[in-house]
């Protein structure tokens, strides 16, 4: 199983909402991984879409860049959704 590519899982649970990880597994390719994705974590049907991404394709920022990574966003606070009044109609935000 080693020889085949891992794949992320993201779930989205209701319509309106984001995907979630959920986890990862093996598979031959995306179709096989989708199957597989939906037999481990849907079997309730607690998702209505689901992605599957190969783990090799994702890039990620290191914590240890974090201080250089972020840090030009401080002096913009502009940028922070604090700042921002929502309506009490948004609840997914």
């Amino acid at each position: 199983m080693s020889n085949m590519p891992l794949f992320e899982v993201f779930v989205r649970s209701k319509r309106g909402l984001d995907h979630t990880h959920c986890g990862s597994l093996h598979a031959e390719n995306a179709e096989q991984a989708l199957e597989y994705a939906r037999d481990v974590y849907t079997r309730r049907s607690e998702g209505v879409s689901i992605w599957v991404v190969k783990a090799s394709d994702v890039t990620a920022s290191q914590e240890s860049d974090r201080d250089s990574f972020y840090d030009p966003m401080d002096d913009k606070p502009y940028r922070h959704a604090t700042h921002y009044v929502l309506p009490d109609e948004v609840n997914n935000m």
